[in-house]
């Protein structure tokens, strides 16, 4: 999601660009940040009565759970009609974009989060990132 429009189950990218530092952004994207927040990742909640639902925990307390589907649908669980809550094991952003993007599709990327953002520093990212 990017400025309110896009996805339901992620965080607002532009908040994260106006937030961050333009190679914090870049080094997240590609996967180079292990001081960065810890990575969403979806989880299957199966009920006892074997219903599976599958999404992001938006709110946990010691009785209820939350979760938002990938439609951005939300589902409140009592925790005592859980059966199990699997945690995928992998990160819903793929971890892969350095090799997927090229260094100007990834510039353009970060220069495009950082003018949603309102940040003001689009350009100088560009040119900083165009010189590597």
């Amino acid at each position: 999601m990017v400025s309110g429009k896009g996805g339901f189950i992620a965080s607002d990218l532009s908040t994260y660009a106006s937030t961050h530092e333009v190679e914090q952004i870049r080094s997240t994207i590609v996967g180079r940040n292990p001081g960065g927040n810890q990575q969403v990742r979806l989880v299957t909640a199966t009920t006892r009565g074997g219903e599976k639902i599958v999404g992001r925990i938006r709110n946990e307390d010691n009785f209820t759970l939350q979760l938002e589907t990938m439609d951005g649908t939300f589902f409140s669980l009592t925790k005592s009609d859980m059966q199990s809550l699997e945690y995928s094991s992998e990160a819903l952003m793929p971890s892969d974009y350095s090799s997927k993007l090229s260094p100007g599709d990834l510039n353009d990327l970060v220069s495009y989060l950082m003018k949603a953002a309102g940040a003001g520093k689009a350009v100088a990212a560009k040119e900083k990132f165009d010189e590597n």
